[in-house]
C-alpha cells in the first residue's frame, strides 16, 4: 500500500508511542518494498526530529512552532500556508525557503519570524508531509539540447519536469497539451521527472473538458484490475446466513423514488421508503439503506479503492463513482429481489416532531421503483392508476403531501433555509452530486421542476440526525458533519448589492449572522428583480459542510450543536459506509448492560438507551481500531471532498467559457455584483456567467476607485459602475483554460451622486 508521510504521522496522537509492527497493520505494510519504505521513512524523521525511538517504539515530538498547513503560491512565486486551524494566520514563505514543495502540498512549517498587526507570520517548510500532484496537464517543448521538458499549464507550479524518453510520443507532443505522470520529484538540485501519459491535444480547446479536469485533479477513471475482480466476486444471492440477526420487514410495502438521469451508467439504488400510521396517529417512517458495509469487508480491495476515491465526482454526463459498476449494480435495491439493508425507523407525531427511533439490520423487499417524474404524475394524477399501484399512491399522498411538509415546517421554524436551483435551460449549472440530502453545499436545493426531491430531503436528514444522535449517545466513534457561520465579510458585498436594488439585509446581531437571517434573505430575493442571482451568490457565502470526529453547529439546517452524519449514501460516499461499519460494530459486538451480572439492560438498537448507559459499548479493541480509523480518514475525506468540489467547480466553468467563446460578440443585460479598483464584475443574467470589465476598457472617462461605497465614478462624466447596477455588455475575448471572460459595456450604469465623488 502506498502511504504518504501525513498518514504515517497521522497514527501518531498525544504523546503516546506505537510499535514498529503496528504501523505496519495500520498502513498496509505487507511487502518487502512497503516493509522497507516504512522504515526508511521512520529513520528519516527520527533524524531530523520528527520523531523519537524509545526502546524500539516510536513517539511523536510536537514544537510549538511547527505547524501543519497547505501550501497556496501564486504565479509571482510567493507562497502562503494556510492552516487548518480556523482563524489560523496564513504564513508568508518565500519561494528560497519552500524546500522543493509545490502548491497545493501540505507540508509542516517553521515559523521563523513572528507575525504583527500588518504583517503576515513568515515561515520555511521544514517537512514535505504529501504531495497532491502526482500529475500535472503541461505543455510539452524541446530545449536547446535536445531533450524534452513539461511546462505546466497552471503558473501557481513554479517548475519544468524533464522528460524520460519514451519513443515518437515525445516528438509527438511538442507544442501540445499532454497529461504527465510524476515520476521522481526534485530532491536538491535534481529536478523533477515524468513522463507523458496522454496527448489531449493541440491546446486547451482542442481537449474534451472531462479530460481536462480529470487530469488536472488527477481523477481516477478506471479501477484496477484487483478490484474489478473483487467486484464480480460479490455473492449474487442470499445466503441462508445472511439474514440471520436480521429484521425481516419484506412484509412492508417498500418504495424506491430515484432520479434516473443522475447516475448515468450506474443504476445507484441506495434508499427505500416505508410508511405506515398506527391507531395512536404515530407515523412510521422507515427509510432503509443498502448495507454495503456488509459485503464489503473492512481494508478488502474494494474497501481500500472506495476509501482511496472518498467521494462520487459528478461531472455531468460523466460519474467516477467509488465502486465498480459489477458492484453496484449488485449492492444496488432492485424490485423483486430481497435485499440487506440498515433500516432507521423514525416515529413521528402529526406535526412532523421525531418522538422516537430505532436502527436494525433488517432484510427488504423493493415493490415498486419510480422515478421523481413517475411519483409527480402518480400523484398529479397525469396517469391512470393501475390497481396493484393504488396503496402505493396512498402512501406517497401520506409522504409527499402530509408527513414531508410537516417536517419541513419543523426545520424551517428552527431557522433553517432552502436554496433554489435555476431551471433555465439556456444556463449551465453544476449539477450537484444527487444525495438526498443536503450534501456537501449544506442546504436543501429545491427546483420548481422537481419539487418531490427537496421533499424527500426533509425526511433523510431526519434520518441523518437520529443515526448521529443515537452513535453519540452510545459513545462510539463516529463522523460528523459540521458547517461553521459564513463569515461576515463575505457578505459586505453582496449586502451593498441588495441596498442598492432596495433590500434591507441587516442581520439580528452584529456580532454574527445566522440561518434565520439566511431564512429572511431567501425569502427577499424570490421577491426581488433578481432572484437567481442573488441566490447563487448567497450560496457562495456558504463555507463547505466539513467531517469531523466530534458533532459541532451545522448552518444550513439550523442544528446548533446537535449531533448530524451523513448514513444514507454509502456508494455515493465512503464517510457513510465507514458511519455503517460503526452500526454493523454496534449491532454484532456492542453490549447491553454493563457486566454479564447485571439484569438491567438497555436496548442499543433504540433510543431509549440515550442517557442510561454508563459503560463501554464497544469491546476496547474495537474501540481503539475505530478510533484510530478516523484520525487518518477524517482529514483525507475532507480532503477528497473538497478536490470533487474543485473539479466540479471545474468543469462547470470549462463549460461556461466553451458557451460565451462561441458568443463572442453578442451582448447581454447583466448585474453588476462585484467592483475593484482594477474593473468590475457582471453576472450575465439569463446564463449565470460571469466576467469582468477591466477599467482600462472603459474609454470614455478616467475612473477612479471609491472603496467606501464599492464603486467606481467617472472623474469627468460622474458616470458610476456600482454593485447592483444593471448594464449591457459585449463579450470580448474568453480564455477557455483560465475560463476568464472579459466583457466591454455598451451601456448602463448609473449617475454618482456627491457621496459617491467623496472617498
Amino acid at each position: 500500500m502506498e502511504f504518504s508521510i501525513a498518514t504515517l504521522l497521522s497514527n501518531f496522537t498525544d504523546d503516546k508511542s506505537v510499535a514498529p509492527k503496528i504501523l505496519e497493520k495500520k498502513l498496509g505494510c505487507q511487502d518487502e518494498a512497503n516493509l522497507q519504505k516504512l522504515h526508511i521513512a521512520l529513520d528519516a524523521l527520527e533524524k531530523i526530529g520528527i520523531l523519537v525511538k524509545e526502546r524500539g517504539r516510536y513517539r511523536r515530538v510536537y514544537e510549538e512552532d511547527v505547524v501543519e498547513a497547505k501550501l497556496r503560491c501564486s504565479s509571482k512565486g510567493f507562497c502562503f500556508a494556510i492552516q487548518d486551524v480556523e482563524g489560523a494566520d496564513d504564513i508568508y514563505i518565500q519561494k528560497s525557503h519552500l524546500s522543493t514543495a509545490w502548491n497545493g502540498d501540505r507540508v509542516l512549517v517553521k515559523i521563523t519570524k513572528e507575525g504583527s498587526r500588518r504583517r503576515s507570520p513568515e515561515g520555511q517548510v521544514r517537512l514535505i508531509l504529501e504531495r497532491v500532484n502526482p500529475s500535472v496537464l503541461a505543455r510539452v517543448r524541446q530545449a536547446e539540447q535536445g531533450n524534452y521538458q513539461a511546462v505546466p499549464l497552471d503558473d501557481r507550479l513554479l517548475f519544468e519536469l524533464e522528460l524520460k524518453p519514451n519513443g515518437t510520443i515525445l516528438e509527438q507532443a511538442v507544442d501540445h497539451l499532454v497529461h504527465v505522470q510524476v515520476l521522481r520529484y526534485p530532491l536538491g538540485h535534481t529536478p523533477p521527472m515524468g513522463k507523458v501519459a496522454r496527448i489531449l491535444g493541440n491546446d486547451a480547446e482542442d481537449a474534451a473538458d472531462t479530460d481536462i479536469v480529470c487530469c488536472k485533479h488527477d481523477l481516477r477513471r478506471q479501477f484496477p484490475e484487483q478490484v474489478l475482480n473483487a467486484a464480480d466476486a460479490l455473492p449474487k444471492q442470499l445466503r441462508k446466513t445472511d439474514s440471520k440477526k436480521r429484521l425481516d420487514l419484506r412484509s412492508l410495502l417498500t418504495v424506491t423514488i430515484e432520479d434516473p438521469s443522475a447516475s448515468p451508467g450506474s443504476a445507484i439504488v441506495e434508499n427505500a421508503f416505508t410508511l405506515k400510521k398506527t391507531k395512536t396517529g404515530r407515523w412510521q417512517l422507515g427509510i432503509h439503506v443498502t448495507d454495503v458495509a456488509y459485503w464489503i469487508p473492512s481494508d478488502s480491495p474494494l474497501d481500500k479503492e472506495a476509501r482511496k476515491r472518498g467521494t462520487v465526482v459528478y461531472l455531468g454526463d460523466t460519474v467516477l463513482p467509488l465502486l465498480p459498476e459489477t458492484a453496484i449494480t449488485q449492492l444496488s435495491l432492485v424490485p423483486g429481489e430481497d435485499r440487506l439493508a440498515i433500516s432507521v425507523l423514525l416515529s413521528l407525531d402529526e406535526t412532523g416532531e421525531l418522538l422516537e427511533f430505532e436502527i436494525h439490520p433488517s432484510i427488504i423487499q423493493v415493490d415498486h421503483q419510480l422515478s421523481y417524474e413517475q411519483a409527480q404524475s402518480l400523484l398529479g394524477g397525469h396517469q391512470d392508476v393501475q390497481p396493484e399501484l393504488a396503496p402505493t399512491v396512498e402512501m406517497l399522498k401520506e409522504l409527499f403531501f402530509t408527513l414531508s411538509p410537516a417536517v419541513r415546517a419543523q426545520r424551517q421554524q428552527r431557522g433553517a433555509f432552502d436554496l433554489s436551483v435555476p431551471d433555465k435551460k439556456e444556463a449551465i449549472v453544476r449539477v450537484c452530486p444527487p444525495y438526498k440530502d443536503e450534501g456537501r453545499i449544506g442546504a436543501i436545493l429545491v427546483s420548481a421542476s422537481m419539487p418531490l426531491r427537496s421533499l424527500l430531503a426533509d425526511l433523510i436528514v431526519l434520518a441523518n440526525q437520529a443515526v448521529a444522535s443515537h452513535l453519540h449517545a452510545l459513545g462510539v466513534p463516529g463522523i460528523y458533519c459540521v458547517q461553521t457561520s459564513p463569515d461576515l465579510d463575505q457578505l459586505e458585498d453582496l449586502s451593498k448589492l441588495s441596498t442598492n436594488l432596495g433590500l434591507d439585509l441587516q442581520q439580528t446581531s452584529e456580532e454574527d449572522v445566522t440561518p434565520q437571517d439566511y431564512q429572511r434573505f431567501t425569502q427577499l430575493f424570490a421577491k426581488s428583480t433578481a432572484p437567481q442571482v442573488l441566490t447563487h451568490l448567497l450560496q457562495s457565502t456558504l463555507k463547505p459542510v466539513a467531517y469531523g470526529s466530534k458533532p459541532g453547529s451545522h448552518f444550513g439546517l439550523a442544528l446548533d450543536t446537535t449531533a448530524y452524519t451523513h448514513c444514507i449514501s454509502p456508494l455515493w460516499r465512503y464517510s457513510d459506509l465507514f458511519v455503517q461499519r460503526v452500526l454493523g460494530a454496534i449491532f454484532e459486538e456492542g453490549r447491553d448492560r454493563r457486566s454479564t451480572r447485571s439484569k438491567e439492560h438497555v436496548n442499543l438498537n433504540h433510543s431509549s438507551s440515550h442517557g442510561n448507559i454508563s459503560w463501554n459499548v464497544l469491546p476496547p479493541d474495537s474501540q481503539q481500531d475505530l478510533e484510530m480509523r478516523l484520525t487518518s480518514l477524517i482529514p483525507h475525506l475532507n480532503d477528497r471532498e473538497k478536490l470533487a468540489e474543485d473539479a466540479e467547480v471545474d468543469l462547470e466553468g470549462l463549460k461556461k467559457a466553451e458557451q460565451m467563446k462561441d458568443r463572442t460578440g453578442d451582448v447581454f443585460s447583466g448585474l453588476i455584483t462585484g467592483v475593484q479598483s482594477y474593473g468590475f464584475f457582471v453576472e450575465i443574467e439569463d446564463l449565470l456567467v460571469e466576467g469582468l470589465v477591466h477599467v482600462s476598457s472603459l474609454k470614455d472617462d478616467w475612473y477612479e476607485y471609491r472603496s467606501r461605497h464599492a464603486c467606481l465614478v467617472g472623474r469627468k462624466n460622474r458616470t458610476a459602475y456600482r454593485l447592483g447596477d444593471r448594464v449591457e455588455v459585449q463579450v470580448k475575448s474568453v480564455d477557455y483554460y483560465r475560463q476568464q471572460i472579459d466583457l466591454v459595456t455598451v451601456s448602463g450604469g448609473s449617475v454618482a451622486s456627491n457621496e459617491d465623488l467623496e472617498d
